[in-house]
């Protein structure tokens, strides 16, 4: 058959990617009937493909350390190994955030373990294999696309979401002048004619392999260009919008939530079939891996999990806020508007300000106007009477309340001076700030009667803050305050230190 028409009959049946497909099948067969070779495109292929088993030849991970379910819950902590991302974990306005971060805490609830992020500081895939086959973490939670090669290293949970693989691409500078055809004809809406260009993606991801894969498909060269370092694809999304390249390749969910805030762009093209989105453990892990599928497939049953999906990858109105603030600790380094004020009141009492600030964010979520059913009010929640003694006179003036409540923090920390380690001491004073001095110092006083360490607040102390709910420990002859809802403070301290956590995760000390 002759090659242009050949060609000719390809172009007519070609149209995305599922006529594209059947297009290749054709091309496929013809060439295999064909006396005339393939001379030209063999040869690179063949050392692209090679490039890829070199690559992950390269970056075989170490092998897996011993350590399953029951090891982690004795520990009775998920450490969870990911990257700070739009969408997998971010800070906004001093709330941690992102899609596989809320699913994290549920998973971590469910399995009753307290929830620690591992930040990876090189996302190359191989580099985030490496630290859970290492111990690093018990499990990476990052959207990874379940490949052949990677299962060589890994075990992979059940997906908990498909996507696909699409072409990013800018419209025409007039586009909104332009009729929809008109728009679609200065496109790639065909693999095929990616020919000949050039393609921006990271090595050792998913993109580049596909990529690679497509022009073996297509019989035609593709120029990818790797792009250097471990730019998120977020960033390598912004660069086509700055013209700095022309086309790059991501997940449908990741290149859709970007183009609803730059309308510039066009992610209708796919170059791929639906993949397959999971995380991973150790292959050694499998009672680990078992809990973990059983949660995963009771979450997709469950509203949600689709509340939670469509937060991240289908709110249009909350990426475009993200992306404009700066306190979305992809574009800013602050927390929120009071940074200033937080960061001068937290050096005079000697305090780190991400901790004050996470306080600030425990009491009042920033909003100088909070107004709490007990009669706190302002940033620091102070009551009447605390204010009245601090010289506040106005409570809802931010100046005035912080000024006011780290006061009184210095004035609490001061009275746990019995307490040696600064961390301890600070703990203390949060709980004793939230529910009272002498109801903590009941809570020591019970402690020591049952033998328990007097110093230490975690897992010692404020298991007896708890207990000063129930009537046989708050009528003890010990206690002196009675009855308080130790949940509460309980929850404060610990709540107040797991956002720290993140604050140093994303925020600079200075």
């Amino acid at each position: 058959m002759n090659r242009m028409v050949q060609k000719f009959i390809l172009y007519l049946v070609l149209n995305r990617f599922w006529h594209f497909m059947l297009a290749v099948i054709i091309f496929s067969l013809t060439l295999a009937g064909c006396s005339t070779g393939t001379e030209d495109k063999t040869s690179t292929n063949t050392a692209d493909t090679s490039l890829v088993e070199n690559n992950i030849q390269a970056n075989r991970t170490a092998d897996p350390i011993d350590r399953d379910f029951d090891q982690i819950k004795k520990d009775g902590v998920l450490r969870a190994i990911t990257i700070f991302s739009p969408t997998s974990y971010f800070l906004y306005k001093g709330e941690p955030m992102g899609f596989e971060y809320e699913l994290l805490t549920l998973l971590a609830e469910h399995l009753n373990l307290e929830l620690e992020m591992v930040i990876a500081d090189n996302m190359n895939v191989f580099n985030l294999l490496n630290m859970l086959n290492n111990g690093e973490g018990d499990l990476v939670a990052y959207g990874m696309t379940i490949t052949e090669p990677r299962k060589n290293h890994v075990a992979f949970t059940h997906r908990y979401f498909e996507s696909r693989q699409v072409l990013v691409q800018r419209k025409p500078e007039n586009w909104r002048k332009m009729k929809l055809h008109e728009i679609e004809k200065t496109l790639i809406t065909n693999p095929l004619d990616l020919i000949g260009k050039e393609v921006h993606v990271r090595t050792n991801s998913s993109y580049y392999q596909r990529l690679l894969n497509l022009q073996e498909e297509m019989g035609g060269d593709i120029i990818i260009k790797p792009v250097e370092g471990d730019i998120p694809t977020d960033e390598i999304i912004k660069m086509v919008v700055d013209k700095e390249i022309d086309f790059t390749v991501a997940d449908k969910n990741i290149a859709a939530i970007n183009e609803t805030y730059y309308h510039i762009l066009d992610v209708n093209t796919a170059i791929s079939f639906p993949q397959r989105i999971a995380w991973a453990v150790r292959k050694n892990s499998p009672l680990f891996l078992h809990e973990v599928n059983r949660w995963i497939d009771h979450m997709k049953t469950h509203t949600d999990y689709y509340v939670i999906y469509n937060k991240y990858f289908k709110n249009k109105k909350l990426y475009r806020e993200h992306l404009k603030s700066e306190f979305f600790s992809e574009t800013g380094e602050s927390i929120s508007e009071f940074d200033d004020l937080i960061k001068k009141y937290a050096d005079k009492i000697h305090w780190d300000w991400r901790l004050l600030s996470s306080l600030v964010y425990q009491e009042s979520q920033f909003n100088p106007k909070a107004a709490s059913w007990a009669g706190g009010k302002g940033l620091m929640q102070l009551m009447p009477s605390t204010a009245k003694e601090l010289g506040v006179k106005n409570r809802v003036n931010p100046d005035q309340n912080i000024q006011g409540g780290t006061k009184y923090l210095q004035q609490i920390y001061e009275k746990w001076d019995d307490i040696p380690d600064a961390v301890q001491r600070i703990k203390f004073t949060l709980a004793s700030y939230n529910c009272g001095y002498q109801h903590v110092r009941d809570a020591q006083r019970l402690s020591g009667k049952y033998q328990v360490e007097t110093i230490i607040w975690d897992q010692q102390v404020e298991e007896y803050l708890l207990k000063l709910s129930k009537p046989v420990h708050y009528q003890d002859e010990l206690v002196k305050y009675g009855y308080v809802r130790g949940e509460e403070p309980y929850k404060y301290v610990r709540e107040i230190f797991d956002r720290y956590d993140h604050y140093k995760q994303f925020i600079p000390h200075k």
